[in-house]
């Protein structure tokens, strides 16, 4: 990965370079009485954030979207937040070898001065991880407590006591924040009652529609490749029941990237109220 330039088309036109482009939003400053949440994804101009992985099984991102461009990005969202939000699917797919890594964020060589920002910061060296899962039948990788962070697992009240109590010996805490399933409000709020501030979903499209029906996702951060895929069965970036009310995530801030895949180029988008 080169550091060229990207094209700033919104709020006003400049020239950014890549590194540092999502550090200088400086989330951290935007956490106030709630705590600031906000979401990543990568898409195909067709709305494709998974398609079916044909050697592992599951579903896994478009080796046609995914691009180191995007992924430094997603690592400077990452080490701003206090916990990063998962699934025990994604663990599922992990223990099988079917996941894209996010478990051990900015370990590389090359990410180094991010490694130093959170150092900077007075941040644990790896934010915490928040588990989200009904089911509770998850395995537990030794990378879930990477860098000695701190490992909640959130369900509902429909949760296998038995289950709750043998991840409780395994991981240390279980949050209930949900009836019949687990509810974005009661979830964030919890979270705020642990000490968290600053929570970053890198879970898939059910997380951010739980968070989107409980009215706490804040920004949303998006990546639109120049390519059409088509195919189905896919994901795209929202997956659930109609919601009761559109939300609307106005438009933040929106680059141009011309180096990242190929000759096609790709859209930085920053959506959201706060």
């Amino acid at each position: 990965m080169t550091d060229k330039s990207v094209t700033q088309l919104f709020p006003a036109p400049a020239e950014r370079t890549l590194t540092g482009l999502y550090l200088a939003h400086d989330l951290r400053r935007l956490a106030m009485a709630r705590p600031f949440v906000y979401a990543n994804f990568v898409t195909s101009l067709d709305g494709r954030i998974a398609i079916p992985d044909a050697v592992k099984g599951g579903m896994k991102v478009p080796a046609q979207i995914a691009n180191d461009r995007d992924w430094r990005l997603f690592q400077e969202l990452a080490i701003q937040a206090d916990l990063i939000i998962t699934t025990g699917r994604y663990l599922r797919d992990y223990a099988a070898g079917k996941a894209q890594e996010i478990l051990r964020v900015y370990d590389e060589p090359r990410f180094a001065d991010l490694k130093a920002w959170r150092a900077a910061q007075g941040l644990s060296p790896q934010p915490d991880l928040a588990v989200v899962s009904s089911s509770l039948d998850f395995p537990v990788p030794d990378a879930l407590h990477h860098g000695g962070r701190k490992v909640i697992v959130v369900t509902d009240a429909r949760s296998d006591t038995a289950r709750i109590k043998r991840l409780e010996a395994q991981i240390g805490q279980v949050v209930v924040a949900g009836g019949e399933r687990v509810e974005g409000a009661q979830f964030v709020a919890c979270m705020a009652e642990t000490g968290y501030r600053v929570i970053y979903s890198a879970a898939g499209p059910k997380i951010a529609h739980m968070l989107l029906a409980g009215a706490v996702l804040d920004r949303l951060y998006l990546t639109q490749v120049s390519r059409i895929l088509g195919g189905e069965p896919f994901s795209s970036i929202v997956e659930g029941a109609l919601l009761d009310k559109a939300i609307d995530l106005p438009l933040r801030h929106l680059y141009y990237d011309a180096q990242g895949t190929g000759e096609t180029g790709q859209l930085f988008g920053c959506y959201g109220g706060r």
